[in-house]
């Protein structure tokens, strides 16, 4: 089995981490996702105080349930010794005390935000005659249909509450014990601020709802978010009859300008990769000017080497030095998700621009530049979500850097681009002001 099966739910009781008897997964997908429709009309209207004090006592269950979770983590990366699971995914999969007490803190923070729902702004187009104002309000129901990393459900969980929003969870085979002792934790929490349980549903797979049953209920659905390697992106956009937000993770470029300076591109391509336990703006591929000199290229593979990554060059470098391996022409588009860095020689910035909007996931991209003038351009022709310029594109889950808190990165043009955060699970009313008369 591998981790684009379909998954299975085992609920598992905070006591005791062995599930001998997992309770009968729902089989009516349509009633299922009605249910947490009708949770998210009742959630859209609680008061904001409310929900922020869900999302504080949801931090606190997630802390006392540690242990319980960490021995539900302990079955799953046991039973994936017999399943045919990649070692990222084994990776995304293994839970530590630290990234729980970090899910923790972000459900914490949120609860100690104001309620988004309450934010009123300006509108750039008016009425005749009348005033108007855009206020935020919430989706309705969002999927999230993702690959290992558990704590994933805790995180989205606290991004739908905040926003009152409910949340159907649809995880790996490979994470079902820990995702079932997570929102195990995260519904009793819920529930005892009488919050609708079902704004928060854990899905089973293996005798109840198929991933196509659920991504197919666009009357109720209002959102699916694939988290994972590219295969799970494309087989939910393929199949998805409701809105889906892409995901972007890897295959994130740089341009080493000839002014670039050496010390900022050897840190960024290190410090992208340093976000764990999935770099989402990791540097796996490098353009670099002809102008560049060729000792600075060497010392940079030398240093990468030497921290464990990976080198590989294109055809004309590879000529040059034989000792590095090159990738076939199709690498250019895709992501490892591993330590490997691939460099290719380009003659100048536009060249570098065309190929980075022809072959890069278009998330997160970089310039390593002195040059006003090339900083402008570079920032004005990408076609990406977010353009970062001598400075590292890694990624922050948290608010720690002084952003908030991010699922993840969307690379496409349409609902929301760029972090995946609050705003991206809320749209917009807009609400005019007329005195009833139609005078002046």
């Amino acid at each position: 089995m591998t981790s684009d099966s379909i998954p299975s739910d085992l609920p598992l009781p905070t006591s005791n981490p062995v599930v001998t008897n997992p309770a009968p997964a729902v089989t009516n997908p349509e009633r299922l996702v009605e249910r947490a429709h009708r949770a998210a009309q009742i959630l859209a209207h609680t008061n904001g105080d409310n929900r922020s004090a869900a999302l504080k006592a949801m931090a606190t269950a997630l802390r006392e349930s540690q242990d319980d979770i960490l021995d539900a983590n302990t079955l799953d990366l046991e039973a994936c010794q017999d399943m045919a699971i990649p070692d990222l995914i084994k990776e995304w999969l293994k839970l530590t005390p630290e990234r729980l007490d970090d899910s923790a803190d972000m459900l914490d923070y949120l609860g100690n935000l104001a309620d988004p729902l309450q934010r009123v702004m300006s509108t750039t187009y008016g009425e005749d005659q009348n005033q108007a104002y855009v206020q935020p309000m919430p989706l309705g129901v969002i999927a999230l249909v993702y690959e290992g990393l558990p704590e994933l459900s805790a995180i989205a969980a606290g991004l739908c509450i905040r926003t009152g929003n409910s949340l159907i969870l649809r995880g790996g085979a490979e994470a079902s014990y820990s995702n079932g002792a997570i929102v195990s934790a995260l519904k009793g929490a819920l529930e005892q601020q009488d919050l609708p349980s079902d704004c928060l549903l854990n899905l089973g797979g293996d005798e109840g709802i198929s991933l196509k049953a659920l991504i197919t209920q666009d009357r109720w659905i209002n959102l699916v978010i694939p988290y994972g390697r590219p295969s799970l992106v494309q087989r939910v956009i393929q199949q998805a009859t409701t809105p889906v937000l892409k995901t972007g993770m890897g295959n994130c470029y740089l341009y080493w300008s000839a002014s670039g300076k050496f010390d900022t591109v050897r840190w960024i391509i290190v410090d992208s990769h340093a976000s764990e336990p999935d770099p989402v703006n990791a540097i796996e591929k490098v353009l670099i000017s002809r102008e560049v000199k060729e000792i600075m290229v060497r010392s940079l593979w030398k240093h990468l080497k030497e921290r464990g990554f990976t080198i590989r060059l294109d055809a004309e470098l590879a000529a040059q030095y034989p000792d590095c391996p090159f990738p076939i022409e199709t690498e250019w588009s895709q992501p490892y998700l591993e330590k490997i860095v691939a460099f290719r020689l380009v003659n100048d910035l536009t060249e570098a621009v065309t190929w980075i909007n022809n072959c890069s996931s278009g998330h997160a991209d970089v310039l390593a530049s002195e040059s006003y003038g090339e900083s402008r351009y570079f920032s004005q022709q990408l076609n990406s979500a977010i353009c970062y310029i001598n400075t590292s594109p890694r990624f922050y889950r948290s608010s720690g850097q002084g952003m908030t808190i991010a699922l993840g990165m969307c690379n496409q043009k349409g609902h929301r681009r760029g972090r995946i955060s609050l705003e991206t699970f809320t749209t917009i009313k807009k609400v005019v002001l007329g005195n009833g008369t139609g005078d002046t």
